[in-house]
């Protein structure tokens, strides 16, 4: 399982936040996060988080309607985000033990949750230093630029569970940790379909109609893409030919 990236990766860390919104860098604001750690062994650790809302005064009707959270969930169960993130941040970290050493982050439509929380790192950068460091010394895959490779339009997680037949195993709710271990199995089928999962670190790819979203992370390679780029060459073929 996963053998090409264990050869590199000590642990692989899916992950997924619901959100205010879609403006990391306004108003909006994580208010669930979720992430499963899975090491070489086939160890897991996983934690699921809701987050206190202070960009807003309530929850958007459509985000309730769509993930629901609600705003008494939020004030009754959420901690603070920066608590929340302290969390991921220890899962991420490096260590001096065998099965903590270099992490590779994996996120559907990666570039959102990771500027999600790159944004919420930084809020708290005067009191933890050392968070954005292992933030930056961590790797990226996005399995959303993964599917489009390989497969037609539309590209949502749910889409590429449909795909894969894992309809009866797991559950796309857009609740965080259920997407964490969706993304798991998915993760898992795209490596039984092709074994080029490692040819994808640090490379996103990006829709021409509609650009990179957010601000670009320094050590991602960002390549148009397609939405039915399943019938040409694979992103990691076209950068090898750069």
């Amino acid at each position: 399982m996963f053998n090409s990236l264990f050869e590199k990766y000590d642990r692989l860390i899916f992950f997924d936040t619901e959100t205010t919104g879609f403006d990391s860098d306004k108003d909006d604001q994580i208010i669930e996060l979720a992430a499963m750690s899975v090491d070489k062994s086939g160890n897991t650790d996983s934690f699921d988080e809701f987050i206190q809302l202070y960009s807003k005064p309530q929850l958007p009707d459509e985000i309730i309607n769509l993930t629901g959270i609600t705003d008494l969930q939020l004030a009754t169960q959420g901690i603070p985000e920066e608590d929340a993130v302290r969390k991921f941040i220890r899962m991420a970290e490096p260590g001096k033990e065998s099965d903590k050493g270099n992490v590779l982050l994996v996120a559907h439509n990666a570039q959102f949750d990771l500027m999600f929380l790159c944004y919420a790192i930084l809020r708290h950068r005067e009191k933890n230093p050392g968070w954005l460091l292992v933030f930056n010394d961590a790797d990226y895959l996005d399995t959303l630029t993964v599917y489009r490779d390989r497969h037609k339009f539309p590209h949502k997680l749910e889409s590429a569970i449909e795909q894969y037949g894992l309809g009866t195993k797991v559950e796309n709710s857009h609740r965080a940790i259920d997407d964490c271990r969706a993304l798991y199995e998915v993760a898992k089928a795209m490596e039984a379909e092709r074994d080029d999962l490692a040819g994808y670190i640090n490379l996103f790819g990006y829709p021409a109609k509609y650009g990179v979203s957010g601000r670009k992370l320094k050590k991602v390679t960002y390549l148009e893409q397609g939405f039915s780029n399943y019938s040409g060459r694979t992103l990691p073929e076209q950068l090898s030919r750069k």
